[in-house]
């Protein structure tokens, strides 16, 4: 069954409805001159009309400053001072929520007596008006890049085993306890060793940090097996960095088996990635590890894993790792 597509009136129908509605005649039988609905006659006589009075030629002004309205439904953020103060409150820090999650949340607490999509807030940010706040976002791509095709398969790690012999309950997020751990390390004009370990749960998002004097294979895995104390983990997977050469040594300690990704192959580990990024938005590009304290680090964890997530329902990291035995952390918020 082929679904109608309605049409709009033109200004020779609206005149037509004009004319005949002053004759008198009943909707259903200018909706049968017109070869129309009569919901379609009804619904325009019903919107267009001004002080109860049908007019064709305000008729059709009505109806185009409705539709250019509903181009520009974001603007109801401007005309709204509650909305716009919770929105640019909510982006700006120490909160860094994302148009996601400040949509879902909004439509999960109705009480609050206002909303604005996610579709609609994005417009908002990449307009004039909006763009001011862009640099709250902690991703500023609008198009994602392409993905480079891998290259000559290069072994540096010694015993690896690959991602393609990881459990499938790892790939599809189908039960927790599977982690993923990286680095991000310091500018090279800083000649700074010192990075930054990050770990991350796969299903509840849960992301752990802690700072290294450098990515020696050996220190580097112990600090790994410290962001793993707490966590009921299954398997880690990492990438193919020299650093992770000591990787049997976090077997040994944890128990936990550590998967590698194919080589120039990031996106295999993409949780940690993402958390990566989010990490930057509070220690950018050209940061000196050296410079940064622990405490500077888990302050930004706390907000990290303490706001609402899209992918978990708009709940926070925390509350889910607890929820489902990742994690014997307190519940924050």
């Amino acid at each position: 069954m082929s679904r109608k597509i309605y049409i709009g009136l033109c200004s020779a129908e609206r005149s037509e409805i004009q004319i005949l509605k002053t004759k008198g005649y009943s909707l259903r039988k200018i909706a049968e001159v017109l070869g129309r609905s009569p919901n379609t006659i009804s619904r325009e006589i019903k919107v267009n009309s001004t002080s109860g009075e049908y007019i064709a030629i305000k008729a059709k002004a009505k109806s185009r400053v409705s539709r250019r309205s509903r181009r520009y439904q974001w603007q109801k953020i401007e005309h709204d001072n509650e909305l716009r103060s919770f929105v640019i409150a909510k982006l700006a820090p120490p909160n860094h929520w994302s148009p996601n999650e400040i949509s879902g949340y909004l439509g999960a607490h109705p009480e609050l007596g206002f909303y604005i999509s996610n579709k609609q807030l994005y417009a908002w940010l990449y307009s004039s008006r909006g763009q001011a706040h862009c640099d709250n976002l902690y991703s500023k791509r609008y198009h994602p890049k392409k993905r480079r095709a891998n290259k000559t398969e290069r072994v540096m790690i010694p015993d690896r085993t690959g991602i393609e012999q990881r459990p499938l309950a790892a790939l599809d997020r189908s039960e927790s306890g599977h982690g993923e751990y990286d680095s991000v390390v310091s500018s090279k004009r800083s000649g700074s060793t010192a990075a930054l370990a990050v770990l991350q749960e796969r299903t509840t998002r849960l992301v752990r940090a802690e700072l290294v004097a450098n990515l020696k294979p050996a220190g580097y895995a112990e600090t790994i097996v410290d962001l793993t104390s707490g966590l009921n983990l299954k398997t880690l997977t990492t990438d193919n960095g020299i650093e992770n050469k000591q990787h049997k040594e976090i077997t040994k300690n944890t128990g936990v088996h550590v998967f590698f990704t194919d080589p120039y192959s990031s996106w295999q580990k993409g949780g940690v990635e993402n958390a990566n990024k989010m990490l930057r938005r509070y220690f950018p590009k050209g940061t000196n590890f050296s410079t940064v304290s622990q405490q500077q680090v888990d302050s930004a964890l706390w907000t990290i894993n303490n706001k609402p997530r899209q992918s978990l329902g708009f709940k926070s990291a925390v509350k889910c790792a607890v929820f489902q035995g990742v994690s014997l952390e307190s519940v924050l918020i």
